[in-house]
């Protein structure tokens, strides 16, 4: 279930009006009158929520799953288990979707004020020209803010942080002693797309960004919230400027992570690990405790605990410099064979 913190679910729903709203039918023989109350994926929905199946990878979660009702495609319609009602649709995702939005919103900064009356502030907290704290949001003492700074409705931001001019910060939980460095944008909506007959549809992210103690964020590093799990950063890892970390990404303690990196959607990155500039990791990677990755490394697969890997795409580093060397001696070669060539 979403964290009410941050987001403001409707009513319960009845199926039928789901359906309405997607464009899926029921299973024949059910009248639509059951209700849901939540959005929740496969794993976790519980008895008054509706979710969706839009990979066949995961048909074995739809088996277990204990959801109230299931947007399905009619391929694993039979699929749906007892006590769960199919909403056919053939494209299910985007009908999720669809009903998320409806059925769960985002808070909003609703007072003509820029500091909410409900929201909690510390003695010892200095506030610069501009800021703008939202509804229930909790600053701890001896924490900075910056010039024009945003601090959205239900945030939590600890003791003695320092937050730097034009940063925005939502759906999040932060920690004491974090330093947010200008421009950065936390909480912003991940990249979750589904196509539908209509075009391309915003899949509504419902979770949080959790940054934890003596965390530093760079300059224009953006750290999107989960979708429906947490986007976490460990204790004391530093982060330079200009990095995206995509949503559901978990980033263990005293990582270093340089400028322009780019990590995808539920990445998981081990204590420890190190990367240099303008890396890039694919979806749902795992990075070992301890890895190290060289600058502009291309990672498309999990590396080990401990080893240092680069390239494109990324290998154990003596591996790739052992085979860029070898390329460089042929290319070499191939030059000084065709030059001979040419003499004769």
């Amino acid at each position: 279930m979403p964290d009410l913190r941050f987001f403001i679910a409707s009513p319960p729903v009845r199926l039928a009006q789901l359906a309405a709203l997607t464009g899926a039918s029921l299973a024949d023989g059910i009248s639509g009158e059951d209700l849901v109350a939540h959005v929740a994926p496969l794993g976790s929905a519980g008895p008054d929520a509706v979710t969706f199946l839009g990979d066949r990878r995961y048909v074995k979660l739809l088996s277990q799953t204990k959801a109230k009702a299931c947007f399905v495609s009619a391929q694993f319609a039979s699929e749906v288990p007892e006590g769960c009602i199919a909403l056919i649709t053939p494209r299910p995702q985007a009908a999720f979707a669809l009903a998320a939005n409806q059925m769960v919103k985002p808070r909003h900064h609703d007072h003509a004020r820029p500091i909410h009356p409900d929201a909690e502030i510390e003695d010892g907290v200095i506030l610069s020209p501009g800021v703008v704290v939202g509804p229930g949001a909790q600053i701890g003492s001896g924490t900075v803010i910056g010039a024009n700074t945003t601090i959205g409705p239900g945030v939590a931001i600890g003791r003695g942080c320092q937050i730097s001019a034009n940063v925005t910060i939502g759906f999040a939980l932060i920690g004491d002693g974090v330093r947010l460095l200008a421009g950065a944008r936390i909480g912003e909506a991940g990249f979750g797309v589904a196509g539908a007959a209509t075009g391309a549809i915003d899949v509504p992210q419902l979770g949080r960004v959790i940054i934890q103690d003596g965390v530093t964020v760079g300059a224009g590093t953006c750290i999107d919230r989960g979708a429906f799990d947490d986007t976490v950063i460990g204790e004391n890892t530093k982060i330079d400027n200009l990095v995206q970390i995509a949503h559901n990404v978990t980033i263990g303690r005293n990582c270093m992570i340089a400028a322009q990196t780019g990590i995808s959607g539920s990445v998981t990155v081990g204590d420890g690990a190190a990367f240099g500039g303008q890396v890039g990791i694919a979806d749902h990677i795992k990075i070992g405790k301890g890895a190290q990755l060289a600058a502009s490394a291309g990672v498309m697969k999990d590396i080990p605990e401990g080893e240092t890997w680069g390239g494109f795409p990324a290998r154990p580093i003596r591996r790739w410099l052992r085979e860029t060397a070898l390329i460089g001696q042929l290319i070499k070669r191939s030059g000084k064979i065709r030059d001979e060539g040419a003499k004769e």
